[in-house]
């Protein structure tokens, strides 16, 4: 049985800054506060909590001052820089420089819009890290999208201007996009730039993954995927793997593997999500390799 990890898989570039420069911080300190999970991995939480990177959430950080606290790489709010100012908290910003630049053109929009008396809708999931700190640039008057029924918080006698959370499928939202042009349509009987301007902020380096997945999955009899249960990256990309492969399984760490799912398969192939890292996937192929062996004996 051959088992090779996808080389495309692993941390995508801002992930991995994240996590570098967590790891620089902590060489000179015991202790480093970061906002949210660093990574929607849990077992990469974890080692990084054994260094002593401390996770909190948006109300513990309200009470603490005089400390460091690491920013993600999904970016924050305006509101999080303005506590941290108020509260001495020195911040190691590692946002991911293609979520700090839509950060940017969302605002931009959003103060033409406010003029125009137009909307800002953004196709991503609600809550999600990443969206809270996009919504946070239009004082939270932004419209956020994922499903059909969303569509109706839309007024469509409005100018719109559409943005995606940089993670999302890009068929995801290209569908969304002709939805609501459909709906424009339907309203004022016509579509121009003035009613609609639609933004692809979708990350390429993430996007890009689906097609080389897609190719990946129909390598391979067996496709084990690795991913936090947290990350919606992850689970998007599993559905990839799925629909080109039904012989692919969600996994957790390599204790979540079943042997009988390796038996009398010539290849495997070990993916994950742009939050998991390259040592877990490494764990979960020494794991599967030793459960040939077992077969062997």
């Amino acid at each position: 049985m051959i088992v090779t990890i996808d080389k495309n898989s692993g941390y995508c570039f801002g992930v991995e800054f994240a996590i570098k420069m967590a790891e620089d911080e902590m060489e000179a300190s015991d202790k480093l506060y970061c906002l949210g999970d660093i990574v929607h991995n849990d077992m990469e939480v974890k080692r990084l909590a054994d260094k002593g990177l401390v996770i909190i959430d948006r109300d513990q950080l309200q009470e603490l001052s005089d400390c460091k606290v690491l920013i993600r790489a999904h970016g924050e709010p305006p509101e999080t820089y303005k506590m941290a100012i108020e509260n001495n908290i020195e911040l190691i910003d590692a946002s991911c420089p293609v979520v700090l630049k839509l950060q940017h053109r969302v605002k931009t929009a959003f103060d033409k819009m406010e003029k125009e008396r137009g909307q800002i809708v953004i196709y991503g999931k609600k809550g999600h890290a990443e969206v809270i700190g996009l919504t946070g640039q239009t004082l939270e008057k932004a419209i956020v999208v994922m499903e059909d029924k969303d569509l109706d918080k839309i007024d469509y006698t409005k100018p719109v201007t559409l943005f995606s959370q940089t993670t999302k499928s890009t068929k995801g939202f290209y569908e969304l996009k002709e939805k609501i042009e459909e709906r424009i349509k339907a309203v004022k009987g016509s579509l121009t730039e003035v009613d609609f301007n639609a933004n692809d902020s979708i990350c390429r380096q993430v996007s890009n993954r689906e097609p080389q997945l897609s190719k990946f999955a129909a390598e391979n009899d067996v496709i084990v995927f690795v991913s936090g249960k947290k990350s919606s990256n992850g689970k998007a990309l599993y559905q990839v793997c799925k629909s080109v492969n039904p012989q692919s399984y969600f996994v957790e760490n390599e204790n979540e593997l079943e042997p009988c799912w390796f038996e009398n398969q010539g290849t495997v192939g070990i993916c994950g999500a742009t939050s998991t890292p390259m040592w877990l996937m490494e764990q979960v192929k020494t794991h599967i390799e030793k459960l040939e062996h077992d077969f062997a004996v």
